[in-house]
């Protein structure tokens, strides 16, 4: 959501941020909804008054003896004419809120021009590519020769995109979890939250999933909505709240599955588990005062590479430019890991700025310390801290051996117990 009083005082700023985005200028059409509303709040408050004068004119009359009938009539006609008036007002409102509600987030100064993944700017690589004396194998040929990723049986129950994991997998995917919110807890300063995973439309809407992505998600017929990350939840802890500036920064992380119908992904990824219907993610939520948004941006960034770092993956961080991120963003940095299966770098976190745009939509604030101003809106900041599945699938692609076995890293065998998984291990 925006702050329609800066659009009006920066309406070609307005404009060149939604063409940056590749969307339509609209300032002229928001400032003529705006422009309405403002004569329909005028017209009503006048309305008002006047009515209010011919109530106080009945009791006059009536104090002089005098017949108030014609008074009265007019208490009744202007009583009439006020609800018509507070609903072409509220009509108006909702026009205005549906139109901006729809609109992305609009990119700070340094996000890289573009509209697509082909202008999106690298930062940096860090680690070492791996080598291999034989052809490395795809995850999910590794995971099949081992008898531990199971897509056929998930098909029968599910259909496509599911995967039953087995054995040393299952706890493999269990041990990534543990191993990334101990990391984030203990190191990188994040409160572990165990959220909900079905919310309300109005969690979807602050965020920015609703209205526009609602064909991406899942909803049951009880209409709750199945979350496609834990940003959802771990955002909305401060909706509607008022914080106090000295509880800034706010950092959470939450293990959660999440539920995403892929819409528009037919024929991408379609064997093995990158993109799924369900899968696990440990994520990554900061409140922040929006002078410091930009420092925690980094520190997230950072705590996700952590994560990369002791489990010795290969990986580079990419700025994305204009037209690749996210709706609610600001500016994102993905973080892609590097897979030998695929010869390819994939996308295995985002960390994403939202700016004041997602706490405008939940009403997220806090009172500054000694200012008399009022309040003034938060900051969140969200990214993936990582992907479990997409982790697992790292690790099978880079440290698979010749046999059809997989070693174990290092900073993981406390959590599995072992170092190095088998056949039906």
């Amino acid at each position: 959501m925006f702050d329609i009083r800066w659009i009006r005082e920066n309406p070609e700023a307005f404009d060149r941020g939604l063409q940056r985005r590749g969307n339509e200028p609209l300032s002229s059409q928001v400032l003529a909804l705006d422009e309405k509303l403002r004569t329909s709040q005028t017209e009503l408050q006048k309305l008002n008054e006047a009515r209010n004068q011919a109530s106080k004119e009945i009791g006059a009359a009536k104090q002089r003896g005098e017949d108030a009938a014609g008074q009265i009539a007019e208490v009744g006609r202007l009583k009439d004419v006020v609800r018509d008036a507070e609903t072409a007002s509220r009509a108006s409102s909702a026009e205005l809120d549906e139109m901006l509600a729809a609109l992305p987030n609009l990119p700070a100064d340094d996000v890289p021009e573009g509209l697509d993944e082909s202008t999106n700017v690298e930062i940096r690589r860090v680690g070492v590519r791996p080598e291999f004396n034989f052809q490395p194998k795809e995850h999910f040929e590794i995971g099949e020769g081992l008898g531990l990723m199971d897509f056929e049986a998930a098909a029968k129950m599910s259909g496509a995109r599911f995967v039953v994991l087995r054995g040393a997998l299952s706890r493999l995917e269990r041990a990534l979890a543990s191993f990334m919110l101990d990391l984030h807890s203990r190191e990188h300063g994040f409160l572990e939250v165990k959220p909900p995973t079905l919310v309300r439309e109005e969690a979807l809407f602050g965020t920015g999933n609703l209205p526009k992505f609602g064909a991406d998600l899942f909803r049951t017929e009880e209409g709750f909505w199945l979350i496609p990350t834990a940003e959802v939840p771990l955002t909305n802890l401060v909706r509607g709240e008022i914080l106090e500036e000295a509880e800034l920064p706010l950092r959470f992380t939450g293990y959660t599955p999440c539920f995403r119908s892929e819409a528009g992904a037919a024929g991408k990824d379609t064997r093995g588990m990158i993109r799924q219907h369900e899968f696990t993610k440990v994520e990554m939520v900061i409140i922040a005062h929006p002078e410091h948004s930009a420092e925690e941006h980094e520190h997230m960034t950072a705590s996700a590479e952590e994560v990369l770092k002791r489990l010795g993956l290969h990986y580079r961080v990419v700025t994305l430019s204009c037209g690749d991120m996210g709706g609610a963003a600001q500016k994102t940095y993905d973080i892609e890991v590097w897979l030998p299966g695929q010869d390819t770098f994939r996308e295995i976190s985002s960390c994403s700025n939202c700016g004041d745009y997602q706490a405008r939509r939940m009403s997220a604030r806090f009172r500054p310390e000694g200012s008399k101003k009022g309040t003034r809106f938060v900051h969140t900041l969200n990214g993936s801290g990582l992907a479990v599945g997409r982790t697992l699938v790292a690790l099978l692609e880079n440290y698979q051996q010749a046999d059809g076995s997989v070693l174990v890293p290092e900073a993981l065998r406390p959590y599995l117990g072992q170092e190095m998984i088998t056949a039906n291990g």
